[in-house]
């Protein structure tokens, strides 16, 4: 099948851009000795040096308000994740292959907070391993190597992974058994999202049918960030999920986006949609920024993969991942973390609201939590390029944001969870001040 074109990543570093001296030269070393595959973000790109809380700092001590990264889940450096992670290395720090009763402890708390079908998990030190294995697990359970992704997902770096990310880049085509459908939007689908998005998966699977391929695996990142952020109505990934096991294949929740409190009301995307996934990826803000993943699944669909095969990771849930990884889910636990992003998000979503009535170039606004997505339009059009000078020059004002969609002209919002109101002002003004300069 063909892959969509990919946009340009029109907000990323543009050369020649005129740059510290000290910046300049640091980029030149990277691109020396990293090759080119790598990217950084915004024209001038930024040279970190520390971070707290929501915010990060410049070398030259400049700081910037984090509206992005939901890697530091619970805000840059937490002194309580910090610690836990420092003290467990310096007592052990081995391989998964001795008993440890940490990733025990872990495991049994992480578990409370999902429906009580998907009742096991295994560890990783990725989400990409993560959708990797339900991949590999999927197979077993269905005897099936069809899967279906959105046509701009992305799920992951590994080579299975990447024939299922249509948004990387061509450089990796999608693999034969990968059949991309259209994101859930109202424009993909007119009829009604619920119907229309199963349908097309049931038609998926036709495709598959025909060419000899057995379905195995609807994945879905839950909320479609990379697709521009399609979140409603609520409920209707359920139907999907139906769509899927009605053809034999298997539900994967990816939730390494979505997880852990963002969308405000409750733990996980899926649970927006009323649905229990056969299998849930989760990686990103488990760690907070130290790299432990994990893949939460039913019993019975992992029983065969496992009477089969040996599962083994070195550092997947070792004993410093299992600590730090703690430590995390108590500050979302004992902070509030999910209910704040709920009353945050509610208040950010209103503020962007008042923004886009008074400015045409702002368009639909779509947000769960302390998720939020903006359309930047022109003439009533995709605006990418307008997109990417605002998010440049709210770099340049000291805020941070991305751009994301098919074509790139949604604007990104995905800050820290203990992102609250003070910050929400700060992010308003910088827009506000954008906008009209």
């Amino acid at each position: 099948m063909t892959r969509p074109p990919v946009p340009t990543m029109v907000n990323a570093y543009a050369p020649g851009a005129d740059l510290p001296a000290e910046t300049a030269a640091l980029i030149d070393r990277r691109t020396r000795v990293l090759g080119p595959a790598y990217r950084l973000f915004y024209e001038k790109p930024l040279y970190l040096v520390r971070g707290e809380g929501v915010w990060l700092y410049d070398a030259e001590g400049r700081r910037y308000l984090d509206a992005y990264n939901n890697v530091a889940a619970v805000g840059h450096c937490h002194p309580r994740v910090v610690a836990a992670m420092a003290a467990q290395a310096g007592v052990l720090a081995t391989h998964t292959r001795y008993l440890h009763e940490t990733v025990l402890d872990y495991a049994e708390r992480l578990l409370a907070h999902f429906p009580p079908a998907l009742s096991q998990v295994m560890f990783t030190c990725t989400g990409s391993e993560a959708n990797d294995l339900a991949y590999r697990i999927a197979r077993a359970a269905t005897g099936g190597t069809g899967v279906i992704v959105t046509d701009n997902a992305y799920h992951g770096v590994t080579l299975a992974t990447a024939e299922m990310s249509m948004s990387i880049g061509p450089a990796v085509a999608p693999g034969p058994a990968v059949f991309a459908i259209p994101a859930p939007s109202p424009a993909n689908y007119p009829e009604g999202i619920a119907q229309g998005f199963a349908a097309a998966v049931t038609e998926a699977c036709r495709k598959m049918r025909a060419a000899g391929i057995r379905p195995a695996l609807l994945i879905a990142d839950t909320v479609f960030s990379s697709d521009g952020l399609w979140l409603d109505p609520p409920g209707f990934l359920a139907a999907a999920a139906a769509a899927i096991r009605a053809e034999g294949g298997l539900f994967l929740a990816d939730e390494v986006q979505p997880g852990f409190g963002r969308t405000g009301g409750q733990m996980w995307g899926f649970q927006r949609h009323g649905v229990t996934p056969d299998m849930v990826s989760l990686g990103k803000p488990m760690g907070n920024g130290y790299p432990v993943a994990g893949l939460v699944l039913q019993p019975q669909v992992v029983a065969e993969f496992g009477a089969k095969s040996r599962y083994f990771n070195t550092f997947g849930g070792n004993a410093v991942a299992a600590a730090t990884a703690l430590a995390v889910l108590s500050v979302i636990e004992e902070e509030g973390l999910m209910q704040n992003a709920a009353a945050t998000g509610a208040l950010f979503r209103d503020g962007l609201a008042a923004l886009a009535a008074e400015d045409d170039r702002l368009g639909q606004i779509r947000a769960a939590g302390l998720f939020l997505a903006l359309d930047v339009l022109q003439d009533g059009a995709p605006a990418p390029r307008e997109a990417a000078r605002i998010v440049n020059r709210l770099r340049d004002r000291g805020v941070l944001i991305s751009a994301t969609g098919p074509l790139g002209h949604v604007l990104k919002i995905r800050p820290p969870l203990p992102f609250g109101p003070d910050h929400v002002a700060i992010f308003l003004q910088a827009l506000r001040e954008t906008l009209a300069a």
